[in-house]
């Protein structure tokens, strides 16, 4: 008989069963009205992802195992493939249990969606901006990493590192144009501050691509740190803001579906159609249509190119074809028990995986910058959900249950939109999610290009 502990401890497969498994045990315990749910599993999955990452480090070449370790650091412990795959099957049975409601909602509070998006990422904004003058040294590519981060936006990152990499090689050209202050950061940043600002009137190349690196990193090390921080910001706001503010959650739900109802009613939406148990080509054909358009991507000029992502595409498609009921011999209204298993199942994995590949980097934020960017990211995530729950509550006055779906689309967080439906019990929180979503991610995608234009 032979047991390889390393093989076993750094599985992936074995990583993610008991990241979730320890997880929902965790989920299930009550710290006064509290508890985790299925959020458990990203927080069992982060102390998982530390330690299995940190013994992967202590390997050295020669030992057995060292090759395996290396493949699963280089994966960030569990494979992106395996993020992406519990992504579209939560957002596909997410957007499908939500679409009944969806043509309604968009009817009636469309403008106020489009609004909330916008306050929310505009909060964000202007909350790291501030940042960089509150935090002695604060960096402007770190800060630009935290905003999107923060705001759990990948597409942000991408056009985060892209305006960062324009903005430092403009830098690095026109050196000489700086003040002296300025060049002596950059020499700072690329290790050469035993040089005088006041001489050097111009960077080498390799010196000048030292400094790009440094932008590209600075984003990605601001990124890496804020996601899981900004991840648990949005869960714990949504299971606590009800507290906070007294909110009646199930006088809200009861409100919500009495006015849907009525709603639907008057708007006379044509006949019935019969729920299936599950039809899996329509399911199929959700996740394949959204991925592909999630892989379309459309140049807005100065934005550069921007597309919705697997999350906004998966969750769009999924939400037009189950309003439309059925197409053909395809069924796309399934009872809620099946697509519930399918929520709750790809949620425990989904958020597992979360913790697990950035489970070191929470570790580690406790190094050097570390504690800065996460208090920086926290306090980003944090007004801007706060600001966001005020204007929706007091100025717009939406109902609980799509204004919690509304903020996290605003925050553009999938993993919030999950905690949001587990502590309602109540998936028309997506409903507002997929109507916020496309304008949060357009607006989030702008500011951070405006984020490196504002004078630091």
């Amino acid at each position: 008989m032979q047991f390889q502990f390393t093989d076993w401890w750094t599985s992936p497969f074995m990583l993610m069963f008991l990241a979730v498994f320890t997880g929902l045990v965790l989920g299930k315990i009550k710290f006064g009205r509290f508890k985790f749910g299925a959020s458990g599993t990203l927080f069992s999955g982060l102390i998982i992802g530390y330690f299995v990452y940190d013994y992967a480090l202590g390997l050295t070449e020669g030992h057995l195992a060292y090759q395996q370790a290396q493949e699963m650091l280089a994966s960030r412990v569990v494979p992106q493939g395996f993020f992406t795959l519990f992504l579209i099957l939560f957002v596909s049975a997410v957007g499908l249990l939500a679409s009944e409601d969806i043509v309604v909602v968009v009817k009636k509070y469309g403008a106020k969606f489009i609004l909330l998006g916008l306050i929310i990422t505009l909060t964000g904004l202007l909350t790291a901006y501030g940042m960089t003058f509150v935090i002695a040294e604060a960096d402007r590519y770190e800060m630009g990493g935290v905003y999107t981060g923060a705001m759990t936006s990948s597409p942000g990152l991408g056009a985060a590192i892209e305006a960062a990499t324009d903005h430092a090689e403009r830098r690095v050209e026109n050196f000489s144009a700086l003040s002296l202050a300025e060049r002596e950061k950059i020499l700072v940043k690329i290790n050469n501050e035993d040089l005088s600002p006041e001489e050097t009137e111009s960077l080498s190349q390799e010196q000048q691509q030292q400094y790009i690196a440094y932008s590209d990193g600075g984003v990605g090390l601001g990124y890496a740190v804020a996601y899981p921080f900004g991840v648990m910001a949005v869960i714990l706001a949504v299971n606590f803001l009800p507290v906070l503010f007294k909110i009646d959650v199930r006088g809200e739900k009861k409100s919500f579906h009495q006015e849907m109802e009525e709603a639907r009613r008057n708007n006379g939406n044509g006949k019935e159609i019969d729920p299936v148990n599950f039809d899996i080509m329509a399911f199929g054909l959700v996740a394949l249509l959204g991925y592909t358009l999630g892989a379309v991507q459309l140049n807005l000029g100065p934005l550069g190119y921007v597309g919705l992502g697997s999350t906004g595409s998966v969750l769009i498609v999924s939400l037009l074809l189950g309003s439309l009921g059925r197409l053909g011999p395809l069924t796309f209204r399934m009872h809620s028990r099946v697509l519930g298993m399918i929520r709750e199942f790809s949620l425990a994995f989904f958020l597992a995986v979360i913790g697990l590949r950035y489970g070191h980097d929470v570790g580690t934020a406790l190094l050097g910058r570390g504690p800065i960017l996460a208090v920086s990211s926290v306090v980003v995530a944090f007004i801007s959900i706060l600001v966001g729950y005020l204007a929706g509550r007091k100025i717009f006055k939406l109902n609980w249950v799509l204004l919690s779906g509304g903020i996290c689309g605003g925050m553009t967080s999938t993993p919030g939109l999950g905690a949001t439906i587990d502590a309602l019990d109540d998936d028309s929180a997506a409903a507002g999610y997929g109507a916020v979503y496309p304008f949060a991610l357009l607006t989030m995608v702008l500011f951070t290009i405006i984020l490196y234009l504002l004078p630091m």
